[in-house]
């Protein structure tokens, strides 16, 4: 018998897709939010795939009242016939079986998202139920079931209800149709965010163009559906994306190749901004950090341009050339690149590290933006591009002499920078949080009611400057935001270093009210433009004050929003009092760590980027010059009938 009676009884072996169900965040993440639209999007994927490699050219997503969702292609069709090895019909073995798919065969699908095989297997796992139909000719179905015997406790995941049938009923119908529920038992909400759903699949439309794509919401009275479709593909993305920007060319530059089995294609228009906005997809898939494919873009752009500007005169002998910022100053480009076998970093698909993409994608843009040269129809574009470049390089020069001042500044006033700040006595960085928070009383009881070894306190006495379209001199001219950046001790824009942060949690704490929420969205705006790293590597929050007190002698209960409330007065009972807390001045010190500051109770709300490409579309519209688009998205999203203070009547 093995040491301390553990032998190999012991050692549990997962049969078929228990596993995906026994530890589901190894196969999509979380079991939240995220780890929900996961598993549609493995579907959706698919379909997707289809259409990118010509198949099809229609999907539709629907979201039904049950709470199931279904996706539906008009491509081949998953296969129906018996598996050589598996003896079962390929529909069985695409959602019994992880590993499992026709993406693993370049002769099925040249291009596709879904590397691993593991897609339609872990949906099918993590659902209450699974229906397949499949058309070829006729209609072939198929169901899948999952459970947890009560009585041993056994787990069945996936499993089919019978084999695949076929109905013998006739279609001129052609593709496949997937719906499935989600397990209400494995996630946190089974409730599909309609939101998500569609910033997702009309991304999905730009990079796939003439691709149809619906999104229909059936869970209400009045359902609504939305299709996708734009002919000029990544073009109109980028046009998209530049509403409410002043473009300095009308159309953009659009170049589509292919070089070494490897699809390159990018759009790209300049627009009268001060930061780049570069979003880059791997077989549709968004790749945020980046990666080969980006590389090789930046360093062809930098190359061609110095090399066209030397020719045309714009630059002197005696000139250094342009850096890469420079030629990028303002530039809104869409890369959306289509290869075989992705290597991406990480598990999670957010950087292609591929070696080989980098000179195909620098050689396309070298060779193409070449052409802007030579074409006389497209000289005012080279001078427009070449003139912001060079204004760049000029402001480039007056910010290093900014930060220079900055530094000395920051340096000379470092007791002044003390005095707002109340730092904490830690100097373990990867434990220790700063709050910044708003207003010099609510300062004061932060300063009073914190933990002094591990949370710093940062007041802001006057509101931030908006630094959406703010050259990064005039950014380090407000002193708000130059004391920001010198308590987090990163710098900003190029001289960005994360391995300096002092801080692993920067939370923004303000009033619940209009003039909270703004300047909340003054500072993300910043943190967005001039230390994005910051937000993408997960260390920026936002703290979550309590609107309202509920208590009753010695019992007391707080409520963050106003449906919170009502289960809270339900708690505290008949002849209960009311505050309703309109800043945190109103906190005494003790108030606010129990309800804001103390890490054992306070809810945070971390900020992310989900989708890159959108935030910046509505950070331009919200945060910049363009009143008629801020307008028009206010009506359209404001909900105006909603009461914002919770009526308190029938106390006693």
């Amino acid at each position: 018998m093995a040491a301390n009676g553990y032998s190999s009884g012991d050692i549990d072996i997962l049969e078929g897709l228990e596993a995906v169900r026994v530890r589901p965040g190894m196969y999509i993440g979380s079991t939240g939010v995220k780890g929900l639209h996961h598993i549609l999007w493995e579907i959706v994927d698919n379909a997707i795939d289809e259409a990118a490699n010509g198949y099809a050219d229609t999907v539709s997503v629907i979201l039904y009242k049950d709470g199931s969702a279904s996706v539906e292609d008009n491509g081949r069709g998953i296969p129906t016939d018996i598996h050589p090895k598996a003896k079962v019909s390929g529909v069985q073995v695409v959602f019994t079986q992880l590993h499992a798919g026709g993406k693993f065969n370049n002769d099925n699908y040249k291009f596709s998202g879904g590397l691993h095989g593991v897609g339609a297997s872990v949906t099918n796992a993590l659902s209450e139920w699974l229906k397949v139909e499949v058309y070829k000719k006729t209609v072939y179905k198929m169901d899948f079931k999952s459970w947890v015997d009560k009585r041993n406790g056994k787990i069945y995941a996936g499993i089919p209800q019978g084999e695949l049938e076929n109905t013998k009923e006739k279609t001129n119908k052609h593709g496949s149709f997937v719906r499935f529920k989600p397990d209400a038992t494995i996630f946190e909400t089974v409730e599909f965010k309609a939101e998500i759903i569609s910033k997702r699949l009309k991304e999905l439309a730009f990079l796939n163009k003439g691709v149809k794509i619906t999104f229909t919401d059936k869970r209400s009275e009045n359902p609504v559906t939305e299709e996708f479709c734009y002919d000029g593909g990544i073009i109109d993305f980028v046009k998209y994306l530049n509403e409410g920007k002043t473009t300095l060319y009308s159309e953009p530059i659009y170049v589509c190749k292919e070089k070494d089995d490897i699809k390159i294609e990018f759009a790209i228009q300049h627009t009268d901004a001060y930061t780049e906005s570069i979003y880059s997809f791997v077989n549709n898939i968004p790749t945020p950090e980046g990666g080969m494919h980006e590389v090789g873009f930046k360093s062809g752009v930098t190359r061609i341009m110095n090399d066209i500007a030397r020719e045309r005169g714009f630059l002197k002998a005696k000139d250094q050339n342009l850096i890469g910022e420079d030629f990028r100053e303002g530039m809104t480009a869409i890369i959306s690149i289509k290869m075989k076998n992705v290597e991406f970093e990480g598990q999670t698909k957010t950087k292609l590290g591929n070696p080989e993409v980098k000179p195909a994608v620098e050689s396309v843009t070298i060779t193409e933006l070449a052409q802007l040269g030579k074409d006389k129809k497209k000289t005012e574009i080279l001078e427009k591009m070449m003139e912001k470049a060079l204004a760049a390089e000029k402001a480039r020069t007056a910010a290093r002499k900014a930060k220079e001042v900055a530094r000395a500044k920051n340096s000379a006033d470092g007791a002044k920078l003390v005095g707002k700040l109340a730092d904490c006595s830690s100097r373990k960085a990867e434990l220790n949080e700063v709050f910044i928070v708003e207003g010099d009383s609510a300062g004061g009881s932060a300063k009073q009611g914190r933990d002094r070894q591990h949370q710093a306190i940062l007041p802001l006495r006057g509101k931030p400057l908006n630094t959406e379209k703010k050259r990064i001199e005039e950014v380090l001219k407000n002193e708000e935001i130059r004391t920001i950046i010198s308590a987090l001790g990163t710098g900003i824009g190029s001289d960005f270093s994360m391995k300096d942060l002092r801080y692993d949690k920067v939370i923004i704490l303000s009033d619940a009210d209009q003039d909270g929420a703004h300047i909340r969205a003054i500072l993300l705006t910043f943190f967005f433009r001039y230390m994005r790293e910051l937000i993408q590597e997960g260390h920026v929050y936002i703290g979550m004050p309590p609107l309202y007190k509920v208590y009753k002698k010695d019992v007391v209960e707080y409520a963050y929003d106003d449906k919170e409330l009502k289960k809270k007065i339900e708690i505290v009972g008949r002849g209960y009092q009311l505050q309703r807390y309109k800043g945190l001045g109103e906190m005494n010190p003790s108030q606010l760590w129990e309800t804001t500051m103390n890490p054992q109770t306070r809810i945070l709300m971390r900020v992310s980027i989900e989708d890159a490409a959108e935030a910046e579309r509505l950070i331009t519209i919200l945060m910049g010059d363009g009143l008629e688009e801020r307008k028009a998205y206010i009506q359209k999203y404001a909900d105006f009938n909603k009461v914002d203070d919770f009526e308190v009547r029938n106390r006693d």
